[in-house]
């Protein structure tokens, strides 16, 4: 977790930034002004500040204003380091949103529980967070889902295909799990898509295709803009999932690593269980023949490790599609569907 000390004294910067190395799982980020603080938070969320008082230009406590009143910031707790013991300053600081208080010298015993226990309460807080992002994903994926009726258990499939690819390049379990749940947003901007192009069941015209192009700017713009890395990823899939590794892929012809990694694994993970699957126009192709046109496409359409990655470990695949395999429509469901 990211922990942004603010401090204009290099030595007082110093050596907060080597206790914090000193927490496992802090990641301590130095600054030594405010004004560099908020610059760095423009681009950045830390999980924790550490501010000194007294500072020129812009006190800490002028920081601590200027954080609440930024919507990513409003959260983060906010530690004043400080020589003053003064009931003002500390009723002051706390009434513009500082979070907590730790007095020079600095006890470092006593600044690691602190920094602990309050890093211990920005994952709880990120925890629900992500829980909320991640029931908002599912219900945006059923409605996609509703819309397409062709669908199936596709994005279920696909959603996995995509975990295992991430897995293999070295994402982490918390990664593996946010692509997992942010894969089945790739194609939610065909909500905005008219029936008769989404729903035809043949090859669609330039026309109509010009249309259909338009779903992954349709999905980034419903999902842009939220502070959850977990729709962020979702936005980013649903703009580039559409884009090929030689750039001649849409809506904004990207090239190589310019595509997104999380959009470059989801290519390879939508394509192959399209291609694998039964459609009203087609019927689904093998195992063999999806991976020797895939595997032809590496450099031009998919990224090479994505490819050669997933298709490294074919039980593992076959696994995925029989645990997800569509069900078979009997003659009384058939009936039931035909009214």
């Amino acid at each position: 977790m990211n922990v942004l000390i603010v401090d204009d004294n290099p030595t007082n910067l110093q050596l907060l930034k080597l206790l914090v190395a000193k927490i496992e799982g802090c990641v301590p980020v130095a600054v030594s002004s405010a004004q560099e603080a908020l610059d760095w938070c423009a681009g950045n969320e830390p999980d924790l500040v550490l501010t000194d008082y007294m500072m020129p230009d812009m006190t800490g406590l002028d920081l601590v204003k200027r954080m609440r009143e930024s919507e990513h910031l409003f959260e983060v707790p906010i530690v004043v380091v400080t020589t003053v013991d003064l009931k003002e300053v500390r009723q002051n600081a706390l009434e513009l949103g500082a979070s907590d208080f730790i007095t020079k010298p600095v006890d470092p015993p006593e600044l690691k529980a602190r920094v602990r226990n309050l890093l211990a309460l920005r994952a709880s807080q990120k925890k629900l967070k992500d829980r909320a992002a991640q029931d908002l994903v599912i219900r945006l994926s059923r409605t996609a889902e509703y819309r397409d009726p062709e669908t199936g258990s596709h994005i279920e499939r696909m959603a996995r295909f995509a975990r295992l690819i991430a897995a293999r390049l070295g994402f982490g379990e918390d990664e593996q799990e946010r692509i997992l749940l942010a894969a089945p947003m790739h194609d939610i901007g065909k909500i905005g898509i008219p029936d008769h192009i989404l729903l035809k069941p043949g090859k669609l015209n330039s026309d109509e295709f010009a249309i259909m192009k338009q779903h992954p700017r349709l999905g980034y713009e419903i999902l842009k803009g939220s502070l959850s890395p977990l729709v962020q990823m979702a936005a980013e899939i649903a703009l580039a999932h559409h884009e090929k590794i030689d750039g001649t892929g849409y809506p904004n012809g990207l090239a190589g690593d310019a595509i997104p990694i999380s959009a470059r694994i989801v290519a390879v993970a939508d394509v192959f269980d399209a291609l694998t699957s039964r459609r009203p126009y087609k019927e689904p192709w093998s195992f063999e023949r999806a991976r020797d046109l895939m595997m032809g496409e590496r450099g031009r359409h998919f990224d090479p490790r994505c490819v050669d990655l997933f298709f490294c470990d074919v039980e593992a695949i076959e696994t995925i599609r029989q645990e997800f395999a569509e069900e078979p429509v009997n003659e009384q469901s058939l009936a039931s569907l035909l009214g």
